[in-house]
């Protein structure tokens, strides 16, 4: 295994994963908002899961998304 390309390409992944979930939450909230659905002042339980099948890993990591 070649450290460096591992380390590389697992950022690489975990950036795209972490700026798309951004984009995708902003634009869910700014929805809700406009919509009237939401206030604008909650809070609410999130999860993510992480799948890699080939090494037979299914992590799920849980959170919350404070809008206030």
């Amino acid at each position: 295994m070649n450290e460096e390309t591992f380390n590389i390409s697992m950022r690489k992944f975990l950036k795209m994963v972490g700026v798309s979930a951004q984009h995708e939450l902003e634009k869910a909230v700014s929805s809700a908002i406009a919509d009237r659905t939401i206030t604008g002042t909650e809070s609410f339980p999130a999860s993510a899961t992480l799948e890699v099948a080939g090494l037979k890993l299914n992590v799920k990591f849980t959170g919350e998304i404070k809008l206030q």
